[in-house]
């Protein structure tokens, strides 16, 4: 699955500004594609350490309990 985003240039006073609107955006994307992001910014982190994304890693198991 390909990410296709809008680009737009827009201009902040400040850093915190800028996080503010970073992280409304987020919010407002459905979680698929955040899971892409995430997903498609770990392929791009191995890739620039010249590592391999699909070698053997400890098996985790995840439990959820309700409440």
């Amino acid at each position: 699955m390909q990410l296709r985003l809008k680009r737009a240039i827009k201009r902040f006073d400040t850093f915190e500004d800028m996080k503010a609107d970073e992280y409304a955006f987020w919010q407002k994307r459905p979680d698929h594609e955040r899971i892409a992001a995430v997903s498609r910014l770990t392929r791009d982190s191995y890739g620039l350490k010249g590592s391999r994304s699909n070698v053997q890693r400890l098996q985790r198991t995840l439990v959820r309990i309700e409440r």
